[in-house]
């Protein structure tokens, strides 16, 4: 059976699959009756509903346990903790159409789950808090003006450099695309490459990273395309400009470090939480840097993607699940705290939390002032196309404005399906 991990969730630029989750045998009752006094009769105490909560199985020991203490210190609700260590994708998107119902589930937000209804705003829940987000972060919980998710930790992308490689090579950390072309193809040299952005020349992990440094985006208005601009082919050219100084055919992807802990390359651009383990290597040899900006109209940028707290819209106790979604992810922020750091190198949601990760200084300011999201109108069909388009732009040498235009005309019709 397939086994799901983090990974496939967080897709380029928190682009994540769409169909998730699991099932369950947990029953829901009804909801109690409310304490109330009747001819100087005082009814019995109402008891807890019962209330399931689905995760998908994370790989860091000590997740699982975790989350089942949390949900054994709620007093209000009886919450039973589903644990899908198989094909949670597939179970869930089965268990959201017919049941059996998860209560409280996580995920990503999309907007087709929104359209059937499958969802319960939060905006009740969220209210005064919402500035504790960043942008980035509640952007991509929002559609059509309302909130249908609660952020539980965040992942984000960074691009990092080995000190002493760019230092022997007397260069310094790139701040533009140009610079990041010219860095990399001097630090090529000793059977050593400037950059890892995967195995099919960073297509897939830097489309979105491109479209911010040109000042674009995936999606504007919440209804139109953000690349439909011929800034878009000339930050696509540029990542072509980097062949010859982009490492190719290893064993592993961009996700993995090994490339850039092994010395195959002096930069990589790859997830956030493997920074304990390049840290274990390399101590102090190393530092992090947001993906550049095209020039002075463009802006750096960090992908922000991660998993949020939903509600069924079928659930039985709607109202009770709200209630256990606002104590564990908005209140307990001795929780959340440790559900980000404790069990992998994650970074909190909140970022009244976030500021007391010390050893997230860095990471925390990036997040904070160039974190961006996909958000949830952008859709894997869509994913594709763009990045089936730079691939063929980079590896392919197709041509740039034909290729963006293309994909500009399909993304247009698929944005046209949601908004039908």
């Amino acid at each position: 059976m397939r086994k799901t991990s983090r990974r496939t969730f967080l897709a380029l630029a928190g682009t994540a699959a769409l169909s998730a989750c699991g099932s369950n045998t947990v029953q829901s009752g009804n909801p109690p009756p409310s304490t109330a006094y009747s001819a100087g009769v005082t009814r019995p105490k109402p008891k807890p509903v019962d209330l399931s909560q689905w995760y998908h199985p994370y790989p860091e020991s000590g997740v699982q346990e975790a989350v089942t203490r949390y949900a054994a210190a709620y007093q209000k609700s009886k919450v039973a903790v589903q644990w899908n260590p198989d094909d949670y994708e597939t179970k869930l998107a089965a268990a959201l159409q017919a049941g059996p119902v998860p209560d409280v589930f996580e995920g990503q937000v999309t907007v087709d789950r929104v359209r059937q209804n499958l969802l319960v705003p939060l905006d009740d829940i969220i209210g005064s808090v919402k500035g504790d987000f960043t942008a980035a972060a509640l952007a991509a919980q929002i559609v059509d003006g309302k909130t249908y998710g609660i952020p539980q930790a965040l992942d984000t992308q960074v691009l990092f450099y080995r000190k002493s490689f760019l230092q022997e090579a007397g260069v310094q950390p790139p701040q533009t695309l140009d610079e990041l072309v010219d860095v990399a193809r001097r630090l090529s040299k000793d059977g050593v490459k400037g950059l890892f952005a995967g195995n099919d020349a960073g297509a897939a992990a830097l489309a979105g990273p491109l479209l911010w440094a040109a000042g674009l985006d995936y999606v504007k208005d919440g209804k139109s395309v953000g690349f439909d601009d011929p800034r878009a082919a000339t930050a696509f050219t540029k990542l072509r400009d980097l062949n010859g100084s982009l490492l190719l055919g290893t064993s592993t992807d961009w996700a993995d470090p090994i490339p850039f802990i092994d010395g195959l390359t002096a930069m990589q651009w790859t997830w956030l939480w493997n920074l304990p383990k390049i840290q274990d290597t390399m101590e102090d040899d190393f530092g992090i840097l947001a993906f550049p900006r095209l020039d002075a109209a463009g802006a750096p940028s960090v992908p922000v993607s991660g998993l949020s707290a939903m509600v069924h819209s079928k659930s039985l106790n709607p109202n009770a699940a709200k209630d256990f979604v606002k104590w564990l992810w908005l209140e307990r922020t001795d929780f959340q705290q440790e559900f980000a750091t404790k069990f992998g190198f994650h970074l909190p949601a909140r970022l009244s939390v976030l500021d007391k990760i010390a050893p997230a200084n860095d990471a925390a300011r990036l997040v904070k002032e160039t974190g961006r999201a996909a958000g949830p109108l952008w859709t894997p069909m869509a994913n594709t196309v763009l990045v089936e388009a730079v691939g063929r732009i980079v590896r392919d040498g197709a041509d740039p404005v034909a290729e963006t235009k293309a994909a500009i005309e399909a993304v247009k019709a698929e944005l046209g399906r949601l908004s039908a």
